[in-house]
């Protein structure tokens, strides 16, 4: 796939009226108050670049899954935060298509922001529906813009059929900046290249395993997927978290990274607990004593000392999937030391969004990390070589 794709600043947009296809899929509390705004601050860039040019602004996004127009997945808590973080008024519509969005639209001035109401209370977004998308395309749009890299790997009415509608289009500041991160760690590295793969399941990280597989130079696994690893190792790993239909992918994975002189990771001990609920009993003992019946649920202090070891001799960094079930504080330890030693590295360090971003915003690392991806399955399939819908839908520079 080609990611040299014309972004905005390639374009004349003075007093041209954009559709900008953001990614505010942000969380919310019970309250309707947003936890965490980053997703929105990350459309900054782009959207002051097109104040500055002169030219209006339709936003669009979806959040969440709602399955009717619920009103707990309404957009308006996002437009009072862009209202506040741009210091200027954003008009709010109470749907992204219909006679009043098409109203708004036509009578929105120069530097005018209108947001639309969640793409996703339509069906026609998600089912890529082509009448949806042409019911957007009536609301003016002279240039269309994608800068929701979260959304890229999907086909859907507003980033796909859309953007075939409207002649000229590009992707966005943010867009850029993940591709630009993103592709240029897997191919073209400063080294040593670390890659520190956790989370569940080795079933979701074989297309990045095998796509990084030339380029990296030192791999560790962590999280779930350990012990699959680990099991095909010859342990026994009790009632961890095995995928036995990967075992002999596992064994093939290990014995290819000998074979190229890449150093495999795996960790030396975990703590184990004998269930997931507060009150279980845990303790720490050596992957080979995992006792049976046990299940383990996070790397121990030998591992984290070895794997902080091989990041600090890192120049580039790239981190996705947490070492263990973070989410609970007694099994969260290893993947907050993890996040604290790729802070503390002398390397361009690069995290795939999702859990992982979550896992270092609240170790308190996110200001200390060269970069956070927006997007969990964009940034998996970008890592995988794999083509984003989104992304491909978009002009190449070199067609312009």
């Amino acid at each position: 796939m080609n990611t040299n794709k014309v972004t905005i600043e390639d374009l004349d947009i003075k007093e041209k009226q954009l559709f900008i296809r953001v990614d505010f899929n942000v969380p919310l509390d019970h309250d309707l108050n947003i936890t965490d705004d980053t997703r929105i601050r990350s459309a900054l860039p782009t959207i002051n670049y097109a104040i500055d040019e002169g030219a209006s602004i339709i936003l669009a996004s979806h959040l969440g899954r709602p399955k009717n127009r619920d009103p707990q997945f309404s957009l308006a808590p996002v437009a009072k935060r862009l209202q506040r973080l741009l210091g200027k008024e954003v008009l709010f519509a109470p749907d992204c298509i219909g006679t009043q969005a098409e109203k708004m639209a036509k009578n929105l001035k120069q530097g005018g922001i209108l947001l639309l109401e969640n793409l996703r209370f339509h069906k026609g977004e998600q089912q890529n529906d082509k009448t949806f998308a042409k019911a957007l395309a009536k609301l003016r749009i002279d240039v269309y813009i994608n800068d929701a890299f979260g959304t890229a790997h999907r086909e859907h009415a507003s980033t796909f059929h859309l953007a075939n509608l409207i002649k000229m289009k590009a992707c966005g500041f943010l867009m850029k900046k993940e591709i630009t991160y993103l592709f240029g760690a897997v191919s073209n590295p400063a080294r040593p290249f670390v890659a520190i793969l956790g989370g569940a399941k080795v079933s979701g990280k074989i297309g990045v395993i095998e796509n990084m597989g030339d380029n990296v130079d030192k791999v560790i696994i962590g999280g779930g997927m350990a012990f699959t690893f680990l099991k095909a190792s010859g342990i026994e790993v009790g009632n961890s978290l095995v995928e036995n239909s990967m075992l002999s992918f596992a064994r093939e994975i290990m014995e290819n990274a000998i074979a190229r002189g890449i150093k495999f990771y795996l960790p030396v001990d975990c703590v184990v607990s004998t269930g997931k609920e507060p009150s279980a009993e845990a303790k720490s003992v050596p992957v080979q004593e995992i006792p049976s019946g046990w299940t383990g649920l996070d790397i121990g202090r030998a591992s984290v000392h070895l794997f902080t070891e091989v990041i600090a001799n890192a120049k580039t960094i790239l981190w996705n999937g947490p070492m263990g079930l973070f989410e609970m504080d007694a099994y969260s330890r290893g993947t907050s030391a993890i996040a604290h030693a790729v802070a503390n590295a002398y390397a361009l360090t690069i995290v795939g969004g999702g859990e992982t971003s979550l896992a270092v915003h609240k170790a308190n690392e996110s200001e200390h990390i060269s970069f956070i991806s927006t997007g969990g399955g964009a940034a998996l399939q970008l890592l995988e070589g794999k083509n984003l819908p989104g992304l491909s839908v978009l002009p190449d520079k070199e067609i312009f």
